[in-house]
């Protein structure tokens, strides 16, 4: 099982530089094509991260606390992603996507792997759903990155895989750590949704309009579709 866990967190880690690479070689003739691929890939993301907050970590998250601690947990992550925002912010980085990619990425693994160590039916429907939103996030981070002239596109590939890595290794310490202790894990599921939550609607959303263009938000149906696809199959 530990072997599944590995497994489950690497392909949803490698997710990441599977975006990082579209991103590198998206080259579309047609400049609103081009725009509409773009605000479709980010909107696709955020229709992923909301069906793994509805469908997953907060259906979850609240099965073993009360309501409220769940309510507490829920805010705690979305007030650590605002102030995570607000600290980013005011040190101008270039590499706010990536941090608020990592962010979520942990927890949502060291959760993966306490689900695998308790048999929940979700586990495989959580890693599913962790690699589809990867792959937008890798894809703006990568495009955020790469827009300062001290981020070559191999490095940057090489550390989207190097970060691939910090799956399996959270992962194992939920299935570890985790499998015993339920409450905790509930308070990580949702503490990831509100913070995934709240990046959906600073991060995500805004981005996805585009003036005279509709089918950029489809991509946030056809992610939440993928969601409830997977969950339905395994439940």
């Amino acid at each position: 099982m530990l072997w599944t866990v590995v497994l489950a967190t690497l392909f949803a880690g490698l997710a990441m530089p599977l975006g990082a690479s579209i991103a590198r070689f998206e080259k579309i003739a047609a400049e609103w094509l081009e725009q509409e691929f773009r605000h479709s890939v980010i909107a696709f993301g955020g229709g992923a991260l909301l069906s793994a907050v509805a469908l997953v970590l907060v259906p979850e998250g609240i099965e073993h606390l009360s309501p409220p601690m769940a309510c507490f947990y829920f805010l705690l992550g979305a007030l650590s992603f605002m102030g995570l925002d607000i600290l980013l912010y005011k040190l101008d980085t270039p590499a706010s996507q990536l941090a608020a990619m990592l962010s979520d990425f942990i927890p949502e693994s060291i959760a993966l792997g306490a689900a695998f160590a308790i048999g929940s039916s979700s586990a495989l429907v959580l890693a599913l759903l962790i690699a589809l939103q990867n792959i937008p996030e890798g894809f703006s981070a990568y495009r955020e990155l790469s827009s300062k002239p001290a981020f070559r596109a191999n490095k940057l590939i090489m550390i989207f895989c190097m970060m691939a890595l910090l799956g399996p290794m959270a992962g194992a310490a939920g299935y570890f750590w985790l499998a015993t202790r339920p409450e905790i894990l509930s308070a990580i599921m949702l503490f990831a949704a509100g913070g995934i939550l709240y990046s959906i609607f600073q991060d995500l959303a805004p981005q996805v309009k585009l003036e005279k263009h509709w089918a950029p938000p489809m991509g946030a149906v056809f992610g939440f579709m993928l969601g409830m696809l997977g969950f339905m199959l395994t439940a």
